[in-house]
């Protein structure tokens, strides 16, 4: 059975609990004030919406528990998206074209990475001048213009469903898992705890640094371009504006779910908890109605107050 005591003991010890709990005590009191936040078609949207930047946030999961930063991923999104976009109307195979598109992130986060990594540039300057940079690439592509129409076997791939399930979100869940094994199970997730927790010793353990500081920014940079590919086909439309401040939202979802911002510490499944979380406050401020320019408020004080209690634990765990 569940309820047993050792099974209760792993619930109740879970570091995640907290954010869970206030995720569900907001859900119930909006739900009192008005249950149709609660109905089959806008969960259903919640999760649609919240699997965009969740993908990312696998990745950025990685980033932060390895103890670096991206801020890049916002343009990369819209660069997914023009890039698989003009591809597929061209004619490309639409499996070339979204393999293009992941390596195309993938290069751009190897760049980052190896500015990083290499030259000891730090990584909130190397992400910011890529923010620029990427986003400067995308309007000289486009000249700010979208690309459309988008094919039925490429717009499929956002707007399709599993069993009522839209495609999006079964691709972050399938992510999200990969994402947990690979940090509670393998070699490689291990060392990201390590580099996180001290670069120093992490080093003086036979850790490849280098490498596995380019990894993580290649994984946020790939997560980026398809995020920003499936939502391109969601809306049967790429544009040069997509993604802007995705950045801040995914970033927020991170800490939120109890990822540390200095490294060493975090899950994929708060960052789960995190994400829906950040959609449900946004999701819920439109059914409550109220005014759409108090969200980017309430992001920025949920932000603070994240990193604040991120600072309070490490004090209280002498970190």
């Amino acid at each position: 059975m569940f309820f047993t005591r050792k099974n209760l003991s792993r619930v109740f010890g879970m570091e995640e609990l907290g954010i869970l709990l206030v995720l569900l005590a907001f859900v119930a009191i909006v739900a009192l004030i008005k249950p149709v936040f609660i109905s089959e078609a806008n969960l259903i949207n919640i999760l649609r919406a919240s699997a965009f930047p969740f993908i990312i946030a696998i990745a950025m999961t990685f980033v932060f528990i390895g103890g670096q930063f991206d801020l890049s991923v916002g343009p990369i999104v819209a660069l997914g998206g023009i890039v698989a976009g003009m591809m597929v109307i061209a004619g490309v195979p639409v499996p070339i074209a979204v393999a293009a598109t992941i390596a195309t992130g993938a290069f751009i986060g190897f760049l980052s990475g190896f500015l990083v990594a290499v030259f000891s540039i730090p990584a909130l300057i190397v992400t910011l001048g890529m923010l620029y940079a990427v986003r400067g690439v995308v309007l000289i592509i486009t000249q700010a213009q979208p690309v459309y129409p988008l094919p039925p076997a490429f717009t499929i791939l956002g707007q399709g469903t599993l069993y009522s399930i839209p495609y999006p979100v079964v691709i972050g869940v399938v992510l999200a898992l990969i994402g947990h094994f690979v940090l509670a199970h393998t070699t490689y997730g291990r060392n990201i705890y390590a580099m996180g927790g001290n670069k120093e010793t992490a080093r003086l353990a036979g850790i490849k640094i280098t490498r596995l500081t380019i990894s993580v920014f290649m994984l946020t940079g790939a997560a980026a371009a398809l995020s920003g590919l499936l939502s391109a086909a969601r809306f049967s439309s790429a544009t040069s504006n997509a993604g802007t401040g995705m950045e801040l939202l995914v970033i927020a979802s991170v800490i939120i779910g109890g990822t540390s911002l200095f490294g060493g510490s975090g899950s994929i499944l708060g960052t789960a908890i995190g994400t829906l979380m950040m959609t449900v406050i946004k999701n819920a401020m439109v059914i409550l109605r109220i005014d759409v320019y108090w969200q980017d408020l309430v992001v920025g004080v949920v932000i603070i107050a994240a990193v604040g209690l991120d600072q309070l634990r490490r004090r209280r765990a002498g970190i």
